[in-house]
């Protein structure tokens, strides 16, 4: 493709400008990368099974 062939073109009917317009807002806005959904929280019940501190898991099998 070369800088003077045109990304898109109209192959049927004569778009307005305002029609033009809102078919380029439409391409860009789908053009965008999708935002990453944001990490779900773990649940206070699977929570609760873990060790509280850093060095938690290797002092929960040590004798007490």
């Amino acid at each position: 493709m070369s800088a003077e062939e045109p990304l898109f073109r109209v192959v049927r009917g004569v778009p307005t400008a305002e029609e033009l317009a809102a078919l380029v807002g439409a391409i860009i806005v789908r053009s965008r990368p999708a935002t990453a959904p944001a990490p779900a929280t773990p649940s206070l019940w699977a929570r609760s099974g873990r060790p509280a501190s850093p060095g938690g898991w290797r002092s929960a099998g040590l004798p007490r």
